[in-house]
Order: C-alpha cells, then sequence, then structure tokens
C-alpha cells in the first residue's frame, strides 16, 4: 500500500536556478527515489506568486 503527503511550503533557491531547471531537477529527484508527483509550481517573487504573463499575482505572505 502506498501513501501519499502534501507540500506546502517553498523553496529557495539562487538567483540564477531558472523554473525549468529547478522543476526538472525535483522532479529527477522524485522520480530517483521510485515516487510520482501530481501538482504545479509558482514562482514568487518578493513575496507574489508569478502569474504566466509575468505580473504579480496573489501575496503568499501571511497577514
Amino acid at each position: 500500500m502506498r501513501k501519499e503527503f502534501e507540500i506546502n511550503g517553498c523553496i529557495e533557491v539562487s538567483s540564477e536556478v531558472t523554473e525549468d531547471e529547478f522543476w526538472k531537477k525535483f522532479i529527477d529527484f522524485v522520480e530517483s527515489n521510485g515516487w510520482g508527483f501530481g501538482g504545479g509550481i509558482n514562482e514568487i517573487q518578493n513575496g507574489y506568486s508569478i502569474l504566466p504573463d509575468g505580473r504579480h499575482g496573489a501575496s503568499v505572505l501571511d497577514d
């Protein structure tokens, strides 16, 4: 029997790392352990999620 964990949080990386580079390394890590991942990714800049068109979305900081 398998089980699942829900992940809520963010991972801080150096400014040179692109979203695509991070995503590939993250998925490679997950798959190298025989695991699967269902979900997505959002870039965060200055406390705001970045929308696909580059605009700032909702604040991700606690009020």
